[in-house]
């Protein structure tokens, strides 16, 4: 085994990534790669959100196919055993496994980089095939000929992370062209290659204005329907490994529904949904919900997509923060843009990169993991202007709410209103909803916010399930040219309370104090009112 060549790195990571706890078996994957080997449309391009599983496909890919004498202990197990070609080609293959994230010691150049691939798949060629015309000093695609000839059988190529160079500082855009180029010399036409599959985060046909890698057919998330079961846990994957967490756990703390609330909430081509499979498997693992896939990048992450027009997309995020799609046209190579300026290239971005999702034409904020981050950009960015000072007064709002003072609502609201902004026009329930969600903001710290819930005898507009010992419950409702106090009697008239209350037989959601809160608005007057009552 070499470096390159057969390499024992991405059997050992699938090896421990199948032997956890928490694992999803997508073995079928290979099978449907099966027959594509050998033929013109063996070139296969993967693209999703970093953590989306495309390193442990890559890895289990390379484990079967690959030369190594214990794949059947690891894969003898697993669904793929049960494919008619499983014994056809079960560690039957020679396979160059290429990790691009992957750089040499103190490497501060494109020529480091590129030659520790090709010396290192050189090298391995001329160990592995001692009695080929391998020439370590040549061409690494020379090389991988003579040994092909040699030995009478191609390559299967795994590439991970193909985009990985593009984030580094010493890329120049030449560097990038050359880059391309050295993919297309590898890969494009070669008799050796048995088959290509490549993983990456950015679209891989359009990079350049070229044709350098037109063979490659992209799969990606919004778009595309093959493999989209294979990227991301379904609901049925998830109940699944809930069982498991709950049998194994003791004094677990995670519940099924929270685990969808956080986690869940990104949709495929195919128009099923999908979590998040990194977040998932941490918060059963450590037995705690949090924030595991953005953990590592706060609010800053998201404002570098809207920093060139914020002007133009600071309404829309306000909208999502709300919980409200807004309708885009996606543009899936828009990430590979210089500048991000537009609102059609900011959004198709952020789906590219996971921070939104996108069904119908429409593009949204999937997740609590994701929503708490948008907060974190209102609450924190004054550039966003009045979005920002109206996220900021939601501070006050709630306070006001719980502590009885109606006069100061209706202060913080007729400020919002004062804004002049195209979504506070109250041409409907539906846009001061949004705008009530947005004076709110902060209460998500300490509440699950819900809108349109199901309660009692019907649909309340908004319940707030305290998730803090001592936190009272709140149930709003809103109304537009009429009153709240007809606000607070349908609240009481549909029960709308059963739903913190919890259903005959069953344990009570919630034993605290219940606020009911009615909020309305006069379009003749232009004022708004508002009335708080325990219920």
């Amino acid at each position: 085994m070499g470096m390159f060549l057969n390499s024992s790195a991405p059997f050992q990571n699938y090896k421990s990534t199948a032997g956890s706890a928490f694992f999803v078996d997508k073995s079928p994957m290979i099978g449907e790669l099966i027959p594509f080997l050998g033929t013109e449309q063996r070139y296969f391009c993967i693209t999703r959100p970093r953590r989306f599983g495309k390193s442990v496909m890559a890895n289990m890919l390379a484990a079967f196919f690959q030369k190594t004498p214990d794949g059947a202990a690891l894969f003898g197990r697993l669904a793929i055993a049960k494919n008619r070609h499983y014994p056809e080609h079960l560690n039957r293959h020679d396979v160059i496994y290429i990790d691009f994230s992957r750089l040499p010691r103190d490497c501060d150049s494109y020529d480091q980089y590129i030659h520790r691939i090709q010396n290192g798949i050189n090298q391995d060629l001329a160990e592995a095939f001692p009695a080929s015309r391998v020439d370590v000093d040549g061409s690494v695609w020379d090389n991988l000929q003579a040994a092909c000839d040699y030995k009478k059988s191609p390559f299967l190529f795994v590439m991970d992370e193909w985009d990985a160079i593009f984030h580094k500082d010493f890329i120049t855009e030449k560097d990038q062209k050359r880059y391309l180029q050295f993919l297309r010399d590898l890969l494009k036409g070669q008799p050796y290659v048995e088959l290509a599959y490549m993983t990456g985060v950015l679209p891989i046909a359009k990079y350049s204005s070229g044709s350098e890698l037109n063979m490659f057919v992209e799969y990606d998330m919004a778009t595309k329907v093959k493999f989209s079961e294979y990227f991301g846990f379904s609901d049925a994957e998830v109940d699944r490994l809930f069982e498991t967490y709950l049998e194994q756990t003791p004094n677990s703390r995670i519940t099924r529904e929270e685990l969808a609330l956080w986690y869940d909430g990104y949709h495929t081509a195919a128009g099923e949904r999908v979590y998040n499979p990194r977040s998932v498997a941490c918060a059963l693992t450590d037995n705690q919900i949090s924030n595991y896939w953005t953990s590592s990048g706060p609010y800053d992450e998201i404002f570098y997509y809207v920093r060139n027009n914020v002007e133009d997309v600071r309404e829309d995020l306000a909208l999502m923060v709300t919980g409200e799609p807004v309708e885009i046209k996606l543009q899936g190579y828009a990430a590979t843009a210089p500048e991000l300026e537009t609102k059609n290239q900011i959004f198709s971005a952020m789906v590219v990169y996971g921070l939104l999702t996108y069904e119908d034409g429409a593009v949204s904020i999937p997740n609590r993991e994701l929503m708490d981050r948008f907060d974190e950009l209102l609450l924190s960015n004054k550039s966003l202007g009045y979005v920002h000072a109206l996220a900021k007064e939601s501070e006050r709002m709630l306070k006001a709410t719980l502590s009885g003072d109606t006069e100061t609502m209706c202060r913080i609201l007729k400020f919002a209103h004062d804004t002049e902004s195209p979504i506070l026009s109250y041409n409907s329930e539906a846009e001061l909803s949004a705008l009530v969600n947005l004076v709110y903001l902060a209460a998500r710290d300490k509440y699950r916010v819900e809108r349109e819930d199901k309660a009692g005898e019907g649909y309340v507009d908004f319940i707030f399930y305290p998730e803090r010992k001592g936190t009272d419950a709140l149930i709003l409702e809103l109304k537009v040219n009429s009153t709240p106090d007809e606000a607070i009697r349908q609240i009481k008239e549909k029960n709308y309370a059963l739903r913190l209350k919890g259903k005959l037989g069953e344990a009570p959601k919630y034993t605290g104090k219940i606020l009911a809160v009615g909020i309305s608005y006069d379009k003749k007057t232009k004022e708004h009112a508002c009335k708080i009552e325990a219920l």
